[in-house]
């Protein structure tokens, strides 16, 4: 990868629907070779998909909460369990195994604090690998993801 690769990526993961002749002007290559170098990265998966950012607020989800949770031990049955549970839960926006107190991470929007709690009681606690949970109410969001910082 070098530095118009880098550039090209910058520029993509800010805006996933710039033109194919935008993009070229801005790294100054023409359409096909800008072109070529977009298709390599994406075959060598570099970049792996195209979406739209939507405003979580503006859809309705008014609450963001984080979740600590810690299972009842590392067996792979209570891994797998757990993981097999979360991936069914498109609630949950992301899951990340950490190191510390906590075995997981968890990420959560919901439509107001009503429903977060009926995924509480009725989905998250119903894990039986679950051991303990701990909720974290994101009161404001300071900085929220817009890609990797490239150089």
């Amino acid at each position: 990868m070098d530095k118009l690769d880098t550039r090209i990526l910058s520029i993509l993961q800010k805006d996933g629907a710039i033109s194919m002749s935008n993009l070229s002007d801005q790294v100054g290559l023409s359409i096909s070779a800008c072109h070529r170098r977009v298709k390599m990265l994406e075959a060598d998966g570099l970049i792996t998909n195209y979406a739209a950012r939507l405003n979580r607020k503006a859809i309705g989800f008014e609450i963001q909460v984080f979740i600590e949770a810690k299972l009842v031990s590392q067996r792979r049955e209570d891994i797998q369990a757990f993981e097999a549970a979360i991936l069914d839960m498109p609630e949950v926006l992301e899951c990340h195994l950490i190191s510390g107190d906590f075995d997981y991470l968890l990420r959560v929007a919901a439509r107001n604090t009503e429903d977060y709690e009926k995924l509480y009681r009725e989905r998250l606690s119903s894990i039986p690998s679950f051991a303990q949970m701990k909720t974290l109410l994101s009161l404001s969001t300071v900085k929220e993801f817009r890609g990797f910082h490239l150089g």
